[in-house]
């Protein structure tokens, strides 16, 4: 078994210099990543690959993250994979609102340390 057991990981994130920083770090951690910059084709990834996690940031054009994420909770092949939120959108309310409306499996406000989202999926992956 590998470092992280070669777990797949879809990052959704607009942000093309965000969703490289993903890419590295994760990369640098034993971890099988790909990447995406629109809702659209991040859910479309999610019914093709079903990856292990899903990295998904809120504030997208078009279609935004909670669309992404309502689709895919919708989808019975899909709704089981865990998701991190990683979003600017870090006020309180937001978070609860990501947490316990939602149900996501972690919320991480921007900006945040690599260690706390290394952390976060090591958490959620180990609860799977």
């Amino acid at each position: 078994m590998g470092l992280a057991d070669r777990n797949r990981i879809l990052c959704i994130e607009d942000d093309v210099d965000m969703l490289e920083l993903f890419q590295v770090l994760l990369t640098r951690h034993g971890y099988e990543v790909e990447g995406v910059t629109k809702g659209q084709e991040g859910l479309d990834s999610i019914r093709r690959l079903k990856p292990d996690l899903v990295i998904l940031d809120i504030m997208m054009p078009v279609m935004d993250g909670w669309q992404v994420y309502q689709q895919m909770k919708e989808d019975e092949t899909t709704r089981d994979i865990p998701t991190i939120v990683v979003t600017a959108k870090s006020q309180l309310i937001d978070k609860v609102l990501g947490l316990e409306i939602a149900k996501v499996d972690a919320y991480i406000g921007k900006p945040f340390s690599p260690q706390e989202l290394l952390d976060s999926i090591t958490k959620v992956l180990s609860n799977r």
